[in-house]
C-alpha cells in the first residue's frame, strides 16, 4: 500500500517536471520571422534586439515584446478639415507610407507610432495648406507632398521611423464652392468652344478663297493656254493654206472664181444689215471679162459702178 503511493507520487513529481521543462523550452527558444525584429527585455531592462532566426532566451528572466513589422506600412488617415489662406474648409485625406528602421526607439521612444504619424501628419497639413488659397491648394499637391514628407521624416526620425512618401488622396472643398468651380469650368470649356468655333470658321473662309483664287489663276492660266494654243494652230493654218496656194500657183482666173463664190457666204449671217463691196470687185470682175473675152466699154461701166458703190 505504501509503496503504490510512493510510486504515485513519483509518477507525478516526473509529470511535473516534464511539464515544466516543456515551458521552459518553449520560453526558451523562439523563432523569428523574415521582416521582423524582436525587442528583449532582461529583467524589464532592454538587452537585445532579435533578429529573423532561431533564438534562445533565458527563462523567466528575459522577456520577449511583442514583434515589430520591418515592412514599409500604408497607412490611411481619415479626412481632416484644413482651413486655407482664404478662409475655406477643405477636407483632406492623407496617405502616409512609412518604415520601422529602428525597433528599439520604435519601441521606447514613442508610445504608439501610428498615432503619432496621424497626429503629426495632421498639424503639419494645417500648417502647409493654411498659407496656401483654395486654388494653390488644388494645383499644388507635389508641393504639400514635399513639404509634408520632410517635417514628418524630420520629426519621425528620433522615433526610429523613415516616412518614405505622403500622398493627399482627395481634397474636397465645400459643396458651395464645388458649384462655383463647376459654373467657371463649364464657362471657361465653352469660352474655349466659341473661340474654337470661330477659328475653324475663319480658317474655311480662308481656304475657301484660297482655293477660289487659286482656281481663277489656274482657268485664267487654263483660257490664256488655249488662246495661245488655238492662235498657234491658225497661224499654222494660215501658213499652210498660203504656202498650198503659192506651192499651186494659182491664176488670175481661177482667184477671180473663188472670189466670187466667197461673197455669198460672206452676205448669208442673219446681221448682216449692211453688205460693202469691196474694192477689189472691180479688179474681179474685171478678172472674169477677160476670161469671158468680153472686154466691153459695159464691163468699164460696171467697174465705175463699183467705185461708186465704194464711195
Amino acid at each position: 500500500m505504501g509503496d503504490g503511493a510512493g510510486t504515485v507520487v513519483w509518477l507525478f513529481v516526473v509529470l511535473v517536471l516534464l511539464i515544466f521543462v516543456v515551458i521552459v523550452l518553449v520560453r526558451s527558444v523562439r523563432i523569428i520571422p523574415q521582416a521582423r525584429a524582436g525587442v528583449v527585455e532582461r529583467l524589464g531592462k532592454y538587452q537585445r534586439t532579435l533578429n529573423p532566426g532561431l533564438t534562445v532566451l533565458i527563462p523567466f528572466v528575459d522577456r520577449l515584446l511583442p514583434l515589430l513589422d520591418l515592412r514599409e506600412q500604408v497607412v490611411s488617415f481619415p479626412p481632416q478639415p484644413v482651413i486655407t489662406e482664404d478662409n475655406l474648409v477643405v477636407s483632406i485625406d492623407t496617405v502616409v507610407y512609412f518604415q520601422v528602421t529602428d525597433p528599439r526607439a520604435a519601441t521606447y521612444e514613442i508610445a504608439n507610432y501610428i498615432q503619432a504619424v496621424e497626429q503629426l501628419t495632421t498639424t503639419t497639413l494645417r500648417n502647409v495648406v493654411g498659407g496656401l488659397n483654395l486654388e494653390e491648394a488644388l494645383t499644388s499637391r507635389d508641393q504639400i507632398n514635399g513639404q509634408l514628407r520632410g517635417v514628418l521624416d524630420e520629426a519621425t526620425g528620433r522615433w526610429g521611423i523613415r516616412v518614405s512618401r505622403v500622398e493627399l488622396k482627395a481634397i474636397d472643398p465645400p459643396l458651395s464652392i464645388q458649384d462655383s468651380m463647376e459654373k467657371q469650368m463649364r464657362a471657361e470649356r465653352d469660352r474655349r468652344a466659341a473661340i474654337l468655333t470661330a477659328e475653324g470658321t475663319k480658317q474655311s473662309a480662308i481656304l475657301t478663297a484660297e482655293g477660289e483664287r487659286q482656281s481663277s489663276i489656274l482657268k485664267a492660266e487654263g483660257d490664256a493656254k488655249a488662246a495661245i494654243l488655238r492662235a498657234d494652230g491658225e497661224s499654222q493654218a494660215i501658213q499652210k493654206v498660203f504656202s498650198a496656194i503659192h506651192k499651186g500657183n494659182p491664176t488670175q482666173k481661177l482667184l477671180a472664181y473663188q472670189y466670187l463664190q466667197t461673197l455669198p457666204k460672206i452676205a448669208s449671217g442673219t446681221s448682216n444689215k449692211l453688205w460693202i463691196i469691196p474694192s477689189e470687185i472691180g479688179e474681179a470682175l474685171k478678172g472674169i471679162g477677160n476670161v469671158l473675152g468680153t472686154s466691153s466699154p459695159e464691163s468699164d461701166d460696171a467697174v465705175d459702178l463699183t467705185k461708186a458703190s465704194e464711195v
